[in-house]
């Protein structure tokens, strides 16, 4: 069995696509509409994906404090200067549970924990 994607329902798919774009480097794998006021983006290059779904009729969405994607980078100290470049605070962090990761966290636009890490 393969695991697919990880479906976010968001509350503005403009910004939400923007942090996932500018942020942490995902690009526009496909989009369409999906029925009235629903359109769907799947983000990603590689085998797993981020689906992004915006039901307009849906006013609130909900994210559970305690679920995060994590998303490897090859500098934190980079990834952390960008992320305050573009405006975000960092959510927790940075922590370093052994010599080998190092990991922050921020927050997308829809409140879920998005997790940077380092492996050295």
């Amino acid at each position: 069995m393969k695991f697919c994607w990880t479906t976010i329902m968001v509350k503005d798919m403009d910004e939400s696509l923007k942090f996932y774009q500018d942020i942490v480097g995902l690009s526009i794998d496909r989009r369409f509409k999906a029925g009235s006021g629903v359109e769907i983006v799947f983000l990603g290059n590689g085998e797993t994906k981020v689906e992004l779904i915006d039901n307009k009729e849906v006013k609130d969405v909900t994210i559970g404090q305690d679920i995060s994607l994590g998303f490897e980078t090859d500098s934190l100290d980079k990834m952390m200067d960008l992320v305050r470049e573009k405006g975000l605070e960092i959510h927790s962090g940075p922590f370093q549970p052994n010599p080998y990761t190092r990991f922050f966290y921020v927050l997308d636009p829809n409140g879920l924990k998005i997790q940077f890490v380092e492996q050295k």
